[in-house]
């Protein structure tokens, strides 16, 4: 089973993009300030319950006029390209080429993580996401190589992944995942 998501990575560049304190993110939550600042940096992982309040704070939709517009391009797209939200692996949206590879109806997976298909480069990559600085802004770009993922409903092949960090509505972010090239 892949490892969990920099959930608190990502509960802090929500925070810090839309100007919220990590007091106010303690009383959401009903927790201690120095619980959410150790959240954030990693030194200790929240609960359970508290994942699963984070990711759906902290979730990305494709709620708005421009969302949706983004929704449609990626949709249009011919290039093998999906749009998740960056903090939870979410499917937001996903082109003809892409869902072309996947197993059933791309609208199935729509609002389901799609972290459980990830190779083990893709976990590589998202683990090294924090130390590279993609928590702490906007538009962020990183190419790399994959390999498969073994899997038949939702297949990696062996290919060169290109990431962006795209700003939704709401200071939520959401991340392209394009297939560049790939590897025989």
């Amino acid at each position: 089973m892949a490892r969990d998501l920099p959930i608190g990575l990502a509960l802090r560049r929500f925070r810090r993009l839309n100007g919220i304190k990590q007091g106010h993110v303690a009383e959401l939550f009903a927790v201690s300030q120095g619980s959410v600042s150790r959240w954030e940096s990693g030194a200790h992982e929240p609960d359970a319950v508290h994942r699963e309040k984070i990711a759906a704070f902290i979730a990305a939709r494709t709620s708005s006029d421009s969302d949706h517009a983004l929704k449609r391009l990626v949709e249009t797209s011919t290039q093998a390209v999906h749009l998740i939200c960056d903090s939870t692996h979410i499917l937001l949206a996903a082109s003809k080429a892409r869902a072309a590879q996947w197993d059933g109806d791309a609208q199935s997976y729509v609002g389901t993580s799609l972290w459980r298909f990830a190779s083990p480069e893709i976990i590589l990559a998202e683990e090294r996401l924090g130390d590279a600085g993609w928590f702490e802004r906007p538009f962020q770009t990183l190419h790399f190589d994959t390999g498969s993922n073994g899997s038949n409903r939702i297949p990696v092949a062996p290919s060169r992944i290109c990431w962006e960090s795209i700003p939704l509505s709401g200071g939520r972010t959401g991340r392209l995942t394009t297939t560049i090239d790939r590897h025989a």
